[in-house]
């Protein structure tokens, strides 16, 4: 994987989206010269149109990325991939159409959009399906060595086999570290030198995941397979890559202090994110607030009580805050206190569950992010009584207010709405990830992956 501003990204998935751009200026170019043709015009050098063109491009290219077409399925299902080509290049042109209104640029006309859709389209398609023919799911997959066998090393086995995993584990060694959960391991003693076995199996990546690591670690060996040039890694290091969040089944205080993360330049991408948040949000506010305004009518018509609702949430530090959305439930939803939402939840209103399938009911919330409550992105703020009971019950949990709340976030577009102790462990893994992670990089994905989330609701409630 690469390491780009501390977010991990799959070879495969930056080779492919690298010739996606590629593809999507040629698809530009091709729709030039067919529509110049067809009007009888001379087509003109390249270069007159280059930056017009490499712009385009980008504009759907970056809607690809907010569809999801770089997902954990890019190179391993075709249909997957098919069906978010076609919503995100469509999406891509109908922005690139408002802005030509604007713009009226002489560069590109609205013929030659509709031709590059379809190029574009087609040879994303083609050059998906020659990937997998000539090349295979498991092309890009890295080549994975284990040290261990016990319940750490069936855990990556597990991982491993998921189709949509960029790596592949070619072999376990068995380290003498006691029961053995992973049969087919090779025992240490049987291997003379593993250096020269690591080389042999083409092995990238070597991951110790031992049970039990105090006066067990075996420094000689790793040390040779480092001087390989083979890179080393420890399992809670590796799942956080793999994964995108932090394992709370096996992380501890000194990995989180020792591990990178947590960086002292973040006090200038703090700064950055709040002139974002204050400009970003007073143009939501402005541009959205029509639809606010006809969505709280809708609101008061559907039932009885205010439009909007009032709650306090735990934000930044621990600090409390009153967030403020349009209700979604009846009026005596939590009169018996706070409970965590349902499944087809019987409180949710008519309207209330429209606008929570596409977030509508958000839309308020960008007052608090003005006022510097929340950002636009960041952990989920909850209730004051359900903080406190989960404090209780998960490692770890103050972390998440280290950071602001987000209307949107890592582990909102990672992970289904969670109603439960184990959902809110699963999310807390993600929200530590970013917490730990976090770059504008980081908020530029999650804010583009929001689309994704609102174009195919995974849990909304």
């Amino acid at each position: 994987m690469i390491r780009l501003f501390k977010h991990y990204i799959p070879h495969a998935v930056l080779l492919l989206a690298l010739l996606d751009y590629a593809l999507l200026v040629l698809a530009g170019e091709l729709a030039w010269q067919l529509r110049a043709n067809q009007i009888g015009i001379d087509a003109g050098p390249f270069d007159e149109r280059g930056l017009a063109l490499s712009g385009s491009a980008l504009v759907v290219w970056l809607a690809m990325v907010a569809v999801g077409v770089y997902g954990p399925y890019a190179l391993r299902s075709l249909r997957f991939a098919s069906a978010r080509l076609l919503v995100s290049i469509s999406l891509g042109i109908l922005a690139l159409v408002a802005i030509d209104f604007v713009v009226q640029t002489q560069a590109f006309w609205r013929s030659t959009l509709f031709y590059g859709m379809f190029f574009a389209i087609a040879m994303m398609v083609i050059d998906r399906l020659l990937l997998n023919s000539f090349l295979g799911s498991s092309a890009f997959r890295r080549r994975v060595m284990v040290l261990g066998a016990g319940s750490r090393a069936q855990r990556l086995r597990e991982l491993g086999d998921k189709p949509e995993t960029g790596f592949a584990i070619v072999s376990y060694i068995a380290m003498n570290e006691g029961e053995r959960v992973v049969e087919e391991a090779i025992t240490r003693d049987a291997i003379h030198d593993l250096g020269r076995f690591v080389e042999n199996l083409g092995v990238s990546e070597v991951v110790l995941a031992l049970q039990e690591r105090r006066n067990s670690i075996p420094m000689k060996d790793l040390l040779r397979i480092k001087t390989k040039g083979v890179h080393v890694n420890d399992f809670s290091s590796f799942l956080e890559r793999e994964t995108g969040c932090v394992d709370l089944d096996t992380v501890n205080p000194s990995w989180l202090i020792f591990s990178d993360g947590f960086s002292s330049s973040r006090l200038l991408s703090s700064g950055a994110k709040r002139v974002f948040d204050i400009v970003a949000s007073l143009i939501l506010l402005i541009a959205t607030l029509p639809i606010i305004l006809i969505f709280a009518i809708l609101v008061k018509l559907d039932s009885k009580g205010p439009a909007f609702f009032r709650q306090e949430r735990v934000g930044l530090y621990g600090q409390p805050f009153h967030l403020i959305k349009l209700r979604s439930m009846s009026t005596d939803a939590e009169k018996d206190g706070a409970k965590w939402a349902e499944k087809n939840d019987p409180r949710v209103t008519r309207v209330g569950r429209f606008i929570r399938k596409v977030r509508i009911d958000e839309l308020p919330q960008t007052w608090s992010v003005l006022k510097g409550q929340m950002s636009f992105v960041g952990p989920r703020p909850e209730v004051p009584q359900f903080v406190t009971d989960l404090e209780e019950h998960l490692p770890f949990y103050a972390e998440r207010h280290m950071v602001k709340p987000g209307i949107t976030g890592w582990a909102q577009i990672n992970y289904p709405y969670g109603a439960s102790i184990e959902d809110s462990r699963k999310k807390l893994e993600y929200d530590l990830y970013y917490a730990k992670n976090y770059t504008p990089f980081l908020d530029l994905v999650v804010l583009l992956q929001t689309v994704r989330v609102v174009l195919w609701p995974e849990g909304a409630r």
